[in-house]
Protein backbone atom coordinates (compact mmCIF):
# COMPACT_ATOMS: atom_id res chain seq x y z
CA UNK A 1 0.00 0.00 0.00
CA UNK A 2 0.85 3.43 -0.84
CA UNK A 3 0.87 6.76 1.78
CA UNK A 4 -1.01 9.59 0.99
CA UNK A 5 -1.05 13.09 2.68
CA UNK A 6 -3.95 15.85 1.55
CA UNK A 7 -3.32 18.93 3.37
CA UNK A 8 -6.60 21.51 3.15
CA UNK A 9 -7.16 25.29 4.31
CA UNK A 10 -10.13 25.68 5.68
CA UNK A 11 -11.84 29.42 5.72
CA UNK A 12 -10.91 30.92 9.53
CA UNK A 13 -14.13 31.84 10.41
CA UNK A 14 -16.16 28.14 9.74
CA UNK A 15 -16.96 26.77 12.96
CA UNK A 16 -15.10 23.50 14.59
CA UNK A 17 -18.07 22.04 13.90
CA UNK A 18 -18.59 22.82 10.25
CA UNK A 19 -14.49 21.33 10.39
CA UNK A 20 -15.35 18.27 11.99
CA UNK A 21 -18.06 17.59 9.69
CA UNK A 22 -15.66 18.38 6.35
CA UNK A 23 -13.30 16.04 7.94
CA UNK A 24 -16.16 13.11 8.81
CA UNK A 25 -17.16 13.38 5.05
CA UNK A 26 -13.28 12.73 3.60
CA UNK A 27 -13.52 10.03 6.35
CA UNK A 28 -16.54 8.29 4.72
CA UNK A 29 -15.08 8.86 1.15
CA UNK A 30 -11.95 6.89 2.46
CA UNK A 31 -13.96 4.15 3.73
CA UNK A 32 -16.29 4.11 0.78
CA UNK A 33 -13.37 3.80 -1.73
CA UNK A 34 -11.20 0.59 0.79
CA UNK A 35 -8.39 3.39 1.79
CA UNK A 36 -7.61 3.59 5.59
CA UNK A 37 -6.92 6.72 7.19
CA UNK A 38 -3.60 6.73 9.11
CA UNK A 39 -4.64 10.16 10.85
CA UNK A 40 -6.18 13.60 10.98
CA UNK A 41 -3.47 16.35 11.56
CA UNK A 42 -5.64 19.40 13.29
CA UNK A 43 -2.61 22.43 13.16
CA UNK A 44 -5.36 24.99 14.04
CA UNK A 45 -5.55 28.62 12.58
CA UNK A 46 -2.31 30.22 11.29
CA UNK A 47 -1.53 33.18 8.93
CA UNK A 48 -0.92 32.45 5.73
CA UNK A 49 2.07 33.46 3.80
CA UNK A 50 -0.12 35.39 1.38
CA UNK A 51 -4.12 36.39 0.92
CA UNK A 52 -6.76 34.20 -0.69
CA UNK A 53 -9.62 34.69 -1.55
CA UNK A 54 -9.75 38.32 0.98
CA UNK A 55 -8.76 35.79 3.91
CA UNK A 56 -5.45 36.45 6.03
CA UNK A 57 -5.94 33.18 7.98
CA UNK A 58 -7.07 29.87 7.45
CA UNK A 59 -7.29 26.57 9.62
CA UNK A 60 -5.30 23.96 8.44
CA UNK A 61 -6.02 20.25 8.44
CA UNK A 62 -3.16 17.17 7.16
CA UNK A 63 -5.41 14.05 6.48
CA UNK A 64 -2.77 10.58 6.24
CA UNK A 65 -4.22 7.67 4.33
CA UNK A 66 -3.40 4.64 2.90
CA UNK A 67 -4.78 3.19 -0.45
CA UNK A 68 -3.20 0.21 -2.29
CA UNK A 69 -4.64 1.81 -6.02
CA UNK A 70 -4.67 5.50 -5.74
CA UNK A 71 -7.71 6.46 -6.91
CA UNK A 72 -8.87 7.79 -3.79
CA UNK A 73 -6.69 10.76 -4.37
CA UNK A 74 -9.06 12.18 -7.13
CA UNK A 75 -12.05 11.47 -5.60
CA UNK A 76 -11.32 13.71 -1.94
CA UNK A 77 -9.69 16.25 -4.58
CA UNK A 78 -12.62 16.56 -6.22
CA UNK A 79 -14.97 17.03 -2.85
CA UNK A 80 -12.45 19.94 -1.68
CA UNK A 81 -12.79 21.46 -5.01
CA UNK A 82 -16.37 21.38 -4.62
CA UNK A 83 -16.25 22.74 -0.95
CA UNK A 84 -16.56 26.07 -0.98
CA UNK A 85 -15.19 26.58 2.68
CA UNK A 86 -11.58 25.16 1.94
CA UNK A 87 -9.34 27.66 0.24
CA UNK A 88 -6.27 25.47 -1.04
CA UNK A 89 -5.60 21.53 -0.90
CA UNK A 90 -2.54 19.55 -1.97
CA UNK A 91 -2.32 16.12 -2.16
CA UNK A 92 1.33 14.17 -2.26
CA UNK A 93 2.39 10.71 -2.11
CA UNK A 94 4.68 10.26 1.51
CA UNK A 95 5.42 6.77 1.09
CA UNK A 96 5.76 4.55 -1.86
CA UNK A 97 5.81 1.59 -0.01
CA UNK A 98 3.73 0.80 3.62
CA UNK A 99 4.85 -2.86 4.26
CA UNK A 100 3.46 -3.49 7.76
CA UNK A 101 -0.42 -1.31 7.52
CA UNK A 102 -1.17 -2.35 10.70
CA UNK A 103 1.74 -0.78 12.44
CA UNK A 104 1.41 2.46 10.59
CA UNK A 105 -2.43 2.53 11.71
CA UNK A 106 -1.41 1.92 14.83
CA UNK A 107 1.38 4.80 15.54
CA UNK A 108 -0.57 7.35 13.32
CA UNK A 109 -3.55 6.69 16.09
CA UNK A 110 -1.13 7.01 18.71
CA UNK A 111 0.49 10.44 17.50
CA UNK A 112 -3.60 11.73 16.87
CA UNK A 113 -3.78 10.75 20.66
CA UNK A 114 -0.57 13.12 21.75
CA UNK A 115 -1.69 16.14 19.55
CA UNK A 116 -5.31 15.94 21.15
CA UNK A 117 -4.06 15.45 24.45
CA UNK A 118 -1.83 18.22 23.79
CA UNK A 119 -4.78 20.33 22.43
CA UNK A 120 -6.36 19.83 25.69
CA UNK A 121 -3.52 21.38 27.54
CA UNK A 122 -3.18 24.39 25.58
CA UNK A 123 -6.96 25.16 26.06
CA UNK A 124 -6.73 24.74 29.31
CA UNK A 125 -3.25 26.92 29.75
CA UNK A 126 -5.95 29.59 27.68
CA UNK A 127 -9.04 29.42 29.39
CA UNK A 128 -6.57 29.79 32.73
CA UNK A 129 -4.60 32.66 31.24
CA UNK A 130 -8.06 34.82 29.96
CA UNK A 131 -9.45 34.51 34.04
CA UNK A 132 -6.52 35.46 35.17
CA UNK A 133 -6.64 38.18 32.65
CA UNK A 134 -9.95 39.01 33.39
CA UNK A 135 -9.67 39.28 37.10
CA UNK A 136 -6.33 41.69 36.93
CA UNK A 137 -8.14 44.54 34.59
CA UNK A 138 -9.16 47.33 36.62
CA UNK A 139 -12.52 48.79 36.22
CA UNK A 140 -12.74 52.34 33.96
CA UNK A 141 -14.28 54.04 37.22
CA UNK A 142 -11.06 52.86 39.25
CA UNK A 143 -8.37 53.84 37.00
CA UNK A 144 -7.07 57.13 37.76
CA UNK A 145 -8.11 60.32 35.19
CA UNK A 146 -4.59 61.57 33.44
CA UNK A 147 -3.69 64.71 35.07
CA UNK A 148 -4.02 67.62 33.02
CA UNK A 149 -1.48 70.50 32.76
CA UNK A 150 -3.15 74.00 33.79
CA UNK A 151 -3.93 76.54 31.57
CA UNK A 152 -1.72 78.96 33.62
CA UNK A 153 1.21 77.20 33.60
CA UNK A 154 1.35 76.85 29.68
CA UNK A 155 0.44 80.50 29.09
CA UNK A 156 3.28 81.34 31.53
CA UNK A 157 5.67 78.96 29.43
CA UNK A 158 4.64 80.40 25.82
CA UNK A 159 5.33 83.82 27.42
CA UNK A 160 9.00 82.94 28.83
CA UNK A 161 10.03 81.41 25.75
CA UNK A 162 8.12 83.94 23.21
CA UNK A 163 10.99 86.60 25.57
CA UNK A 164 13.92 84.50 25.11
CA UNK A 165 12.66 84.20 20.86
CA UNK A 166 12.15 80.55 20.98
CA UNK A 167 9.22 78.27 19.99
CA UNK A 168 7.75 76.91 23.33
CA UNK A 169 6.21 73.67 21.70
CA UNK A 170 9.62 72.53 20.92
CA UNK A 171 11.44 72.37 23.99
CA UNK A 172 8.11 70.12 25.32
CA UNK A 173 8.87 67.86 22.57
Amino acid sequence: MREFETCFIVQPEISDEGCAELCTRLDGILEKSGARRVMLDDWGKRKLAYEIKHFQKGHYFFLHYLDARGQVVEELERVLRLEESVLRFLSVRADTKVTDVEARIAEGAEQERIQQEKAAERAAREAEAAAAAAAHVPAPSDAAPPEAEPAEATADADEDASEEGKNPREEEE
